[in-house]
């Protein structure tokens, strides 16, 4: 009995993430929800976050539990143990699988699953239907637990480091509103050595810019300075999304400089995460609005990287393509 993990992942619509197997596997394009084997020395937990990093490049938090599932293939036996997930991220690295799709809950029945994920995606409708929704934490108030006072530091990177769902990020992101000084160790845990720390603290204050961008105004010279130096990829995702919907305007002419080099080297690279690679091309998107001689420079990246892409790049390559037609180039633009 081999024990394998797998992960019923949703993104912040509720859709659920799945995968498909390539031609040369044992289950020819069929599709699965995303895990692997167990090694020795593992938990379950640790098996299952490893995996989805490892062949797709996503962070994720454990929301709970499906029941395990224990299928005879004939060449195999397999215990199947399911976790449903949150994910951090929106765009997945395809490194082992041919294919991706996010979907709605309701359309798991009409899938082509490898015959023990049947019974994941059946479970796991079955405790939608039961629960009348996702199963999360109960989250109280944020009165309730910062009542317009810091946190003692410790407790607060606890409760950082801790949390498991995006209810909870989103929840702490609301308190980081309320409270500048939450905040701003937020800002302050972006840049620790903890990379776990980092990346969460990071992550939720995407959170905060997505409620109110106009917060993170004051601290962008500072997050732009700091892009070069932060070497955890997932950070690094966190910051350039926060980067990619702030109004670029509010950073100096030679911030947009340094912020073009980066972005520039970062789609030119071949060792970029996929997700890197889209937000610079967002980023390089926005500075060519206000620097039209971009243009020329970015459309040449954009096509020479969509040439041997993933689909999920190439489109959104096309998308930036196709919005960089539509600039009206004005010979009286700002110089870069």
């Amino acid at each position: 009995m081999i024990n394998v993990t797998c992960a019923v992942i949703r993104n912040e619509e509720n859709e659920v993430l799945i995968v498909q197997r390539g031609k040369a596997t044992d289950h020819p394009f069929k599709w699965e929800f995303p895990g692997g084997k167990l090694i020795e020395g593992e938990t379950e937990e640790e098996c299952v976050i490893r995996e989805v990093k490892e062949e797709l490049s996503l962070e994720i938090v454990i929301c709970g539990h499906l029941p395990v599932v224990e299928y005879d293939y004939g060449h195999k036996q397999i215990k199947l143990i399911p976790f449903i997930c949150d994910t951090l991220d929106e765009l997945p690295f395809l490194s082992e699988h041919h294919a991706y799709k996010w979907i709605q809950a309701k359309d798991l029945k009409s899938v082509d699953f490898s015959e023990a994920d049947v019974f994941v995606a059946n479970t796991y409708l079955e405790r939608l239907s039961v629960d009348k929704g996702p199963q999360v934490q109960v989250i109280p108030e944020s009165s309730d637990v910062f009542p317009g006072e810091l946190p003692d530091d410790t407790d607060l990177q606890s409760m950082v480091n801790g949390m498991m769902s995006m209810k909870e990020a989103e929840w702490v992101a609301i308190s980081a509103i309320e409270n500048p000084a939450i905040f701003l160790k937020l800002l302050e845990y972006s840049h620790s050595s903890d990379k776990k720390l980092a990346f969460r603290a990071s992550w939720t204050l995407t959170k905060v810019c997505d409620k109110f961008p106009e917060i993170i105004h004051p601290h962008l010279p500072q997050i732009v300075d700091s892009l070069g130096q932060i070497e955890d990829v997932s950070t690094l995702r966190s910051f350039l999304k926060i980067v990619s919907i702030s109004d670029l305007s509010k950073i100096s002419n030679l911030q947009h400089g340094l912020l073009a080099d980066f972005c520039f080297s970062t789609l030119n690279s071949g060792l970029s995460a996929i997700a890197v690679k889209a937000y610079s091309m967002e980023i390089l998107y926005r500075l060519s609005l206000i620097y039209p001689e971009l243009i020329t420079e970015l459309s040449a990246s954009i096509m020479i990287l969509i040439e041997d892409a993933s689909a999920g790049i190439t489109a959104r390559g096309m998308i930036i393509l196709k919005k960089l037609a539509e600039i009206p180039i004005n010979p009286k633009s700002n110089q870069l």
